[in-house]
Formats: structure tokens, C-alpha cells, sequence
């Protein structure tokens, strides 16, 4: 273990960050059943070592995102699936990522976006994608309000953790260093859309609640809602130290999503149903649980 134990956990960071670059790019750059590029080419792109780019690669695997074969290299075998009954879905042509749908919340004048999840993680890689899109001009909204609630860091959440210890509090220390990290990272590239003057309003507020998230929810421009439970899977881990634990886990990138619309001209219509009803759901915890 002295080798592996070595490595800092400042590398360990910088894994993270490779995995959560190569989670972004599943279903899109990599669509489903392709090849990663050799990792040669991958970790002179991503600017990291071979070290680094493996354990990346073995997280994801472990995840069940890629399968990794010696001399045949990394192949998707998972991307998020999303299901929808409404005609929206032919529009995204088959595209099983969130981003069609975060991408076109984002080419309304006002975007209106709320969000209730475990993590930052996923939501921060299509922030920064839309923060790109519009300092390249392709699009242009006038009004950004984001609010999200994530569970309070004090709380003793039942994953993730070690399964053979749950009093193990390493696990529970990396998911707040995922959260604030991805947190941190999205609010400020939203901030700076204002701040240099791209885009007029951008109001941000980040809220923490006394409660587990079971599933994770996504209401847009309060017309759409994206809906998925989180499944406990048990899994292998590599912690910052090189240590590899059993753990009780959630993927978020894993959940299947199911896509509500609201019909304008019905308002017994399911779709419009679910989509207020979580509307008044997120409010309600909003204003009366959160701080």
C-alpha cells in the first residue's frame, strides 16, 4: 500500500475531475457502444498523467459507464436513459442525455431552472457547456434564476458509505468535496455571465434541506420537468489514498429520467399534473425546510 498511498490526494482531485469530464462526455462525444480514444491520446487531451487517466477509466467501469478490455481499449456500455410520452421526445432524436434539454431551457430569453439532487456534479458540466455556448454567441438569454436545493452536509445521510463500516466517514467527507467543488464551480460560471456583462440578470441561490434525496428533479422554465429515482448499487470505490473499499452507493448519472410537459390547453392533463405538483412540492420544501 506505501506506493499507492503515495499518491495525494490532490491526485485524487484531479482523477475526480477526469472521471467527471469523461461522465459529461458519455451519450454525447461517446455515444453508446463506441470506443474511448486510446489513452494515450485521451490523457495528452485531458492534460493528465496515464496514472491519473486509469483510475479515472476504472471508476467509471466500476460505475458500469465503460468496459475496459486489454488491447481493445474502453467501450460505452451505458448512457443515461431518459423516457418521455410526449412529442418532445422525437425532437431531441434520440439523444439520452440531459443536455438537449438543459440546452434548450437555456435558448428561451428567461431561463428559469430548479433543482433538487444529492449532488452539483452532473448539473455543473452542462452549466459550464451553456456558459460556453453563450460567450460564443450562439445563444443569448437575458434572465438566469437557478435555484437548488441539496441535502444540509451535516446531515448522517445512509449512502454513500462503506458497506462494511458504516461509521466510516470517508465517504460522507468526499461527497461534500464533490458538492462544493461542483457548487462552487457552476455558481461562479453563472456569476461571471453577469459579471462580464454577457448576460443582463443572473440570480443564483443555493439552498441545503434536512432531508435524503431519493430521486433527483429538474423543473425547467416551469413547463418541464425531468423526474428519476436514485438506486442503491453496491460497488467498488478507490479513495484519494489508492485504498479500494465496498461501497452503498448512488449513480445520479444512472437514473432513468422520466420527462413531464405541461399541455397549455388542459390542466387535468398528466403531464400538467406532475409538473405542478412538483412545482408546489419544490416550493414548499423551499421555503418551509431549507436554509
Amino acid at each position: 500500500m506505501a506506493g499507492r498511498g503515495g499518491e495525494s490526494s490532490g491526485g485524487g482531485r484531479e482523477a475526480q475531475r477526469v472521471a467527471d469530464e469523461l461522465r459529461a462526455r458519455i451519450g454525447q462525444v461517446y455515444p453508446l457502444g463506441s470506443f474511448l480514444p486510446a489513452q494515450r491520446a485521451l490523457a495528452m487531451e485531458l492534460g493528465v498523467s496515464r496514472d491519473t487517466l486509469q483510475r479515472a477509466l476504472r471508476e467509471l467501469a466500476n460505475e458500469g459507464w465503460i468496459e475496459s478490455r486489454r488491447g481493445s481499449g474502453s467501450r460505452v456500455v451505458k448512457v443515461q436513459r431518459i423516457q418521455s410520452s410526449t412529442a418532445k421526445a422525437t425532437r431531441v432524436r434520440g439523444q439520452v442525455t440531459l443536455a438537449p434539454f438543459i440546452s434548450e431551457a437555456f435558448e428561451q430569453p428567461e431561463v428559469t431552472l430548479d433543482v433538487y439532487t444529492l449532488t452539483s456534479e452532473s448539473l455543473d458540466a452542462h452549466i459550464r457547456l451553456q456558459s460556453e455556448r453563450i460567450r460564443g454567441g450562439f445563444i443569448s438569454p437575458q434572465r438566469i434564476t437557478l435555484r437548488m436545493l441539496l441535502p444540509d452536509p451535516s446531515l448522517p445521510l445512509p449512502y454513500p458509505r462503506v458497506k462494511e463500516n458504516p461509521d466510516d466517514s470517508r465517504m460522507r467527507a468526499r461527497l461534500r468535496l464533490i458538492t462544493e467543488t461542483h457548487t462552487a464551480s457552476l455558481v461562479g460560471a453563472l456569476r461571471d455571465l453577469q459579471t462580464e456583462g454577457l448576460v443582463p440578470s443572473v440570480d443564483v441561490h443555493v439552498r441545503h434541506t434536512p432531508l435524503t434525496p431519493t430521486f433527483k428533479l429538474y423543473l425547467f422554465n416551469a413547463v418541464e420537468a425531468l423526474h428519476g429515482v436514485y438506486e442503491v448499487i453496491e460497488r467498488p470505490l478507490e479513495l484519494d489514498n489508492g485504498e479500494v473499499v465496498t461501497a452503498l452507493d448512488v449513480l445520479g448519472l444512472g437514473a432513468t429520467l422520466t420527462h413531464h410537459v405541461k399541455d397549455p390547453t388542459d390542466p387535468g392533463a398528466p403531464g400538467t399534473v406532475f409538473v405542478d405538483s412538483m412545482h408546489q412540492w419544490f416550493d414548499s420544501v423551499w421555503n418551509h425546510l431549507s436554509e
